[in-house]
C-alpha cells in the first residue's frame, strides 16, 4: 500500500527500482522508502488491481477498453497487497500488462505519484526505462532464477497456496520471457541503473547495499 511521507521537500526525490519477479525489489523498495521518508508505490500492484477489477466484473482480459477504464479508476492509495497477491491475479496481470493503452494510463498515474510531496520509491519492471527515465537513483535488482523460485515458493507456501519449486521456476521463466519480449515497455535494465544481484544476500545485506548506492548517488549529485 502506498504511504505518504511526513513532510515535503522542494525537489522530490524519485528512486526507481526495477527487476524480475521475486528478486527482492519490492522488499527493498519498501525499506528504502521508510529509510528516506518517501512514499512507496509497487507498480506491479497497479496492474494486479486492474486485473482484479476485470476478473471481478467478469470482463475479458483481452478487452483493452475495459482494462483502460479500470486503470483510470483504481485508487493508488488503497492497494491491498495481500488481496492482490494471489497466483490467479498475478497471471491475469501479466496478460493485461502487454496492453499498450493500459501501460500508458498507469505510467502517467505512476509518474504523477512520484512527483508529489518529498518524492517516492517506485518498483516495477520499467520504472527506470519508461516511467521515471530521469529518476535521481535507479536500481536494477535481480537474482538467479533458482533463487527467485525458492523465494517465491516459500512465499506462496507461507500464504497457504499450493506451490512446488519446479512449477514456480517454470512459471517465473515464462513470465521473464513474456516481460522481456513484450513490445510495450519490456523488462530491461536502464543504462544508468546500478545493478544489485541479491542471489547470495540476505535481506539485511541487500538493504545495506541499496542504501549505500542511494547515498553515494545523492552525495555525488550534491
Amino acid at each position: 500500500m502506498a504511504t505518504e511521507p511526513a513532510g515535503a521537500s522542494a525537489t522530490p526525490l524519485a528512486i526507481a527500482v526495477d527487476g524480475p519477479a521475486a528478486s527482492g525489489k519490492g522488499t527493498l523498495a519498501r525499506r528504502l522508502a521508510a529509510e528516506f521518508g518517501l512514499s512507496h508505490l509497487d507498480t506491479g500492484l497497479t496492474f494486479r488491481a486492474v486485473a482484479a477489477a476485470l476478473l471481478n466484473s467478469g470482463s475479458d482480459l483481452e478487452d483493452a477498453d475495459a482494462a483502460e477504464t479500470a486503470a483510470r479508476s483504481i485508487d493508488l492509495d488503497a492497494l491491498d497487497r495481500q488481496a492482490l497477491s494471489t497466483h490467479a491475479i498475478g497471471e491475469a496481470a501479466s496478460r493485461i500488462a502487454v496492453l499498450p493503452g493500459v501501460r500508458a494510463v498507469l505510467a502517467a498515474r505512476q509518474r504523477t505519484f512520484a512527483t508529489q510531496g518529498s518524492g517516492a520509491v517506485l518498483d516495477g519492471r520499467d520504472i527506470g526505462t519508461v516511467v521515471l527515465p530521469d529518476a535521481a537513483v535507479k536500481l536494477y535488482v535481480t537474482a538467479s532464477p533458482s533463487e527467485r523460485a525458492r523465494r517465491r515458493t516459500a512465499e506462496m507456501s507461507a500464504r497457504g497456496e499450493p506451490a512446488t519449486y519446479d512449477a514456480v521456476l517454470a512459471d517465473l521463466r515464462r513470465r521473464d520471457t513474456r516481460d522481456a519480449e513484450r513490445a510495450a515497455a519490456p523488462l530491461a535494465k536502464a543504462a544508468d541503473a546500478h545493478l544489485l544481484d541479491t542471489t547470495g544476500m540476505d535481506i539485511e545485506t541487500a538493504f545495506r547495499e541499496a542504501v549505500g548506492i542511494v547515498e553515494r548517488v545523492r552525495a555525488g549529485r550534491a
